[in-house]
């Protein structure tokens, strides 16, 4: 499952930008019951992006901040309490990563769910049913 982290330069280090997108990609799992899952563990991806300084926008300006993107089957991030905890988790990370550079209002998070039968999991495009049947013999 990709996660995408984006940010602005400045906004954190490089070497801060992959130790929370390794946070980010443990707290996902385990928001899900999926700590140590074999067949998970390896298949949640993370993308990190420093952008320029002047490479994101907020009401037409220049802005700097923080995105995180989870893409998804519908079966992720679907509980309403694995959404709250997740996110502020997500939320706390990026803030210390940032050193009190980044103030939480400018942090922000999506999911988007795909359709079922399009995960691509070893290959194999494969429906929520398949792939949580994968899962469970991680």
């Amino acid at each position: 499952m990709p996660l995408a982290l984006n940010y602005t330069q400045g906004v954190m280090s490089e070497d801060a930008g992959l130790k929370a997108g390794r946070k980010i990609t443990e707290a996902f799992l385990k928001w899900h019951g999926l700590g140590g899952n074999k067949v998970m563990t390896p298949n949640v991806t993370m993308q990190i992006q420093a952008l320029p300084k002047n490479g994101a926008l907020s009401g037409g300006e220049p802005v700097e901040g923080a995105w995180l993107e989870c893409k998804t089957p519908s079966f992720a991030l679907a509980a309403r309490d694995v959404q709250v905890g997740f996110f502020k988790e997500a939320t706390d990370i990026i803030a210390a990563a940032a050193e009190g550079r980044l103030p939480r209002d400018h942090i922000y998070s999506n999911v988007v769910h795909t359709v079922d039968g399009t995960w691509n999991l070893d290959g194999e495009a494969m429906t929520n049913s398949q792939l949580s049947e994968r899962i469970s013999q991680g």
